[in-house]
């Protein structure tokens, strides 16, 4: 039975809007926090979870600029593909930080190495062959580049203090989607080489890797999002042209998904690694199927542009909604910031502390 635990209830309650956080729990989070010494947060991932890594690299897979970061600070586009702040950056803002800052953020600050930091890259998945399509960051990368990131935590606060932040911090992973959409359904290498059945068993034997990467690079506990049902992504249903979900992709994603659960199990029975798994799969699915449930009016378009198919470059400086919290989709592929509020709360099933213990 996988363990949903303190971080989930942290990740809900700072998902809610501010005014309905209730001042107790936010101050029962930070205490239960501070007394295990969970001072970071280090993140790995696709374009779900990254906050503007990729505004450093030679890519098109960017979203620097408007009407990316309408509901974010200052109203500022950072490189978050969505409307505002991305699960993450909730999760920190719960424990008193600021948003979590990309690595190669040039402003990132000392105290921001202390608090954790996304390595993500949008665009990426678990099979290294999708991060090279779109030439972004590996997950191999993005490991390496954590590599980069203990050295200066050693350097700063010594190498028994650094070990500790580190098996103390709570890592995040959430990739999987581009796996299939930007590189199995697209390009033929993989197609040549595994029929979906047998890509998805490949992909599961990916991730457990990373996992145990993680595992051996100091990880104790791990925090995995499952791939959404991507066959209600608006691109997709448009470039099928259906106006509902596509069943087959939303299978594929339906099956990864028992996998990754598969794979936590075992890290936790073989390794002692203690896991979570956010099924976003459902959340998504849920909102769609019933969205005046949660306040949507809207669940089949994207807020940008025509809702279709703009996502990137194609949703740069166009028309949006008025209002993104009646979204469940920002763009035709990614949710909005209320969107992802929902996601994690639907997370939560107990309160514990044996995640931290």
């Amino acid at each position: 039975m996988l363990l949903v635990a303190f971080v989930t209830l942290l990740v809900a309650v700072a998902l809610q809007p501010l005014t309905s956080v209730v001042a107790l729990d936010v101050h029962l989070l930070r205490q239960l926090a501070a007394k295990h010494n969970v001072t970071s947060i280090l993140v790995f991932g696709d374009s779900s979870v990254d906050p503007g890594n990729n505004n450093f690299i030679k890519t098109e897979m960017k979203g620097n600029f408007p009407p990316y970061g309408e509901n974010f600070i200052n109203h500022k586009p950072t490189g978050r593909l969505c409307d505002g702040l991305l699960a993450p950056d909730y999760i920190a803002e719960a424990m008193g930080y600021p948003p979590i800052p990309a690595f190669l953020d040039p402003t990132l600050t000392q105290a921001d190495l202390t608090r954790g930091a996304s390595f993500a890259s949008a665009g990426s998945g678990y099979d290294d062959l999708t991060a090279n399509i779109s030439n972004v960051w590996s997950f191999t990368t993005q490991a390496n580049y954590f590599l980069h990131y203990k050295i200066h935590l050693t350097k700063l606060v010594g190498p028994i203090e650094s070990s500790k932040m580190i098996n103390n911090a709570i890592f995040l992973m959430s990739m999987g989607s581009n796996d299939f959409l930007q590189n199995y359904l697209v390009d033929f290498t993989r197609q040549k080489q595994f029929t979906v059945e047998q890509y998805i068993e490949f992909l599961s034997h990916r991730m457990l890797y990373d996992a145990k990467m993680l595992h051996r690079l100091g990880a104790k506990r791990l925090v995995v999002v499952g791939v959404p049902p991507m066959g209600c992504m608006p691109l997709i249903k448009y470039l099928r042209g259906q106006k509902t979900c596509v069943d087959q992709l939303n299978q594929i994603a339906f099956s990864f998904n028992s996998k990754i659960i598969k794979n936590l199990e075992l890290l936790q029975s073989k390794f002692g690694l203690k896991t979570i798994y956010v099924d976003v799969y459902s959340a998504i699915q849920e909102a769609i199927k019933n969205p005046k449930k949660f306040g949507f009016a809207e669940a089949s378009l994207g807020c940008c542009g025509t809702g279709t198919y703009e996502y990137g470059e194609t949703c740069k400086d166009m028309q949006v909604c008025k209002d993104p919290t009646k979204y469940v989709f920002w763009d035709a592929v990614h949710p909005t910031q209320r969107m992802y509020q929902i996601i994690v709360k639907k997370a939560i099933a107990s309160i514990s502390e044996e995640f931290l213990v």
